[in-house]
């Protein structure tokens, strides 16, 4: 998927994302995002909701692990989820 538009930033540094780029990627408003830098690029990834995330942890066991194990699996799925989510949206 490519999409091209132009955008503003204001004085207060707030950006305004064209309403084609949104609806591509599912953002609604409000909505909260990810922005990363990479190669000098600015990425901008949607935090999907987390009521979109249920079930996600399902079929980990978590039983007989420290918090630490717990919290890195967790760490995990939800990062997955994100990459899988964003992936999608790409094709």
């Amino acid at each position: 998927m490519i999409a091209v538009s132009t955008g503003r930033i204001t004085r207060q540094g707030q950006i305004s994302i064209p309403a084609k780029i949104r609806k591509k990627l599912g953002i609604k408003i409000p909505s909260n995002f990810f922005m990363t830098i990479l190669d000098g690029k600015i990425i901008i990834q949607p935090i999907p909701n987390l009521l979109d995330m249920q079930g996600s942890l399902s079929g980990l066991a978590i039983k007989n692990k420290s918090t630490d194990q717990v919290i890195k699996i967790e760490e995990t799925a939800a990062q997955n989820y994100v990459l899988k989510k964003f992936s999608n949206k790409q094709k």
